[in-house]
């Protein structure tokens, strides 16, 4: 049983194949916000990010999240930045249409927060012409060389610092989503793509060594509670200026 926990699976989920409706897909996007905010996604964000952009003192900011969803996590900036008095342009970034319009449907209270319909291969920004390029649970719907590319695009496009969550691949995790999770969740594509989705991604040092093939530098992976991995990387002053 342990041993397919050894190596990533690349299996495709629903979520790549398109192998859902319109309304399993709807139905997921309200479900996932509820999961992400039990497992910790925006606890994720607030202990890496937020408390490097308090480290560096900034009082404004720009962030493009990469595989947005319905724009979550970036309206726990808009909300963090508008509690701390600080200005922050965000950019949500989703290759599905529905996403994308999505992002500004659920986030009408935060007027900084944008969105854009684009491939996370294939950014439309200059370089280091962002701040902060983000991703939550979006790496792992590519396979090692996919991932390095997009990782490649994240750190091009940053300014101050690359900042990837996801998930990470253990036997744990794996039996408490199919135990505990497919008592409570009732989305197919989350409960058939959630498990999978486990296999898919990462342990430590195989999101740090793709982070190194992907060229970024002080590249550090650590894990949060109760299972995901987050890669940072800062943008050196010279490389910002390239």
């Amino acid at each position: 049983m342990f041993d397919r926990f050894q190596h990533r699976s690349y299996e495709l989920e629903n979520i790549d194949k398109g192998t859902y409706t319109a309304a399993e897909y709807e139905g997921c996007i309200v479900e996932l916000q509820r999961v992400n905010a039990w497992l910790g996604d925006a606890k994720a964000l607030r202990n890496t990010l937020l408390k490097e952009i308090e480290r560096q003192g900034l009082q404004s900011f720009s962030i493009l999240d990469i595989g947005a969803g319905s724009g979550e996590l970036l309206r726990v900036v808009a909300q963090w930045a508008r509690e701390t008095n600080r200005r922050a342009s965000l950019f949500g970034l989703e290759l599905n249409q529905r996403s994308a319009t999505s992002i500004l449907e659920e986030s009408a209270d935060f007027p900084g927060i944008c969105s854009v319909q684009a491939s996370g291969l294939d950014l439309p920004f200059a370089d280091h012409s962002v701040d902060y390029v983000i991703s939550s649970l979006t790496l792992h719907h590519f396979d090692d060389a996919g991932a390095v590319e997009i990782l490649r695009e994240m750190g091009r496009v940053a300014a101050r610092g690359v900042f990837v969550i996801d998930l990470h691949r253990n036997p744990t995790a794996y039996f408490l989503y199919t135990t505990i999770g497919h008592i409570i969740l009732h989305n197919r594509l989350l409960r058939e793509d959630g498990a999978l989705s486990i296999l898919k991604s990462f342990k430590p040092d195989e999101l740090e060594k793709l982070g190194h093939l992907a060229g970024l530098g002080n590249v550090t992976v650590e894990k949060h509670f109760p299972s995901r991995l987050v890669l940072s990387a800062k943008i050196s002053s010279s490389e910002s200026r390239l």
